[in-house]
């Protein structure tokens, strides 16, 4: 595990500065390393980080863990808690990890040159030991981490709109392959159809493709 200072910087390049959610998470990811025995920030895949929330403790959990959604290795469920599963896949071992309620009431005591709450937040959640500023407890997925990650590479198309859908996330029905949307699980209601984008030439890493 890297060093807390280190990581905590590399969270901070995110944002342009260092908040104490962004401190929180990183010390979240930190923590789950020390519970898992895990070597963090992972150069594979083998931790999955289910994070509770999709504000700055996510980059703190990330840049402690290895672990980003677009590596396929972190999943947003927005609960709108400072809170996070971490799942071992090869050892099946899940822990959900949060603050513990009160927190806030101890910062001062390990951050007396403080001149205000933020500060003593961003300082005393860098000092608080992990078992008092955190619980910890031993969970069960409701969705088996094997489906969540499923089989990567997979394409289908969709019988209805006719999109692409990858990673075995179709939904089968009355023999027709659909996605979540065109099966009635969609987040968005289509108000029009928006007219054509005009064509033009763009140059992408040294090779030029058309865009429509």
């Amino acid at each position: 595990m890297q060093a807390l200072c280190h990581l905590l910087e590399a969270s901070a390049s995110l944002h342009h500065h260092l908040c104490p959610r962004q401190v929180l998470g990183v010390r979240l990811g930190m923590f789950a390393g020390e519970l898992l025995d895990l070597n963090l920030p992972q150069t594979d895949k083998r931790l999955y980080t289910v994070v509770e929330t999709d504000g700055c403790a996510a980059d703190g959990i990330a840049v402690a863990t290895g672990c980003w959604v677009g590596r396929r290795t972190m999943r947003v469920e927005d609960y709108g808690k400072v809170a996070a599963t971490f799942v071992d896949t090869i050892s099946g071992e899940a822990i959900r990890i949060a603050p513990r309620p009160g927190i806030r009431a101890l910062v001062n005591d390990y951050a007396p040159e403080a001149r205000g709450k933020w500060e003593a937040q961003l300082f005393g959640y860098q000092r608080l030991p992990a078992d008092q500023l955190f619980s910890a407890h031993a969970v069960e997925l409701k969705t088996p981490i094997e489906q969540i990650i499923s089989r990567p590479g997979l394409k289908v198309t969709c019988d209805y709109c006719g999109e692409e859908i990858m990673n075995q996330r179709e939904i089968e029905r009355d023999g027709a392959t659909l996605c979540r949307a065109c099966a009635g699980e969609s987040y968005f209601l289509i108000k029009q159809k928006l007219p054509r984008a005009n064509v033009r030439e763009l140059v992408c890493f040294g090779a030029q493709r058309t865009a429509v």
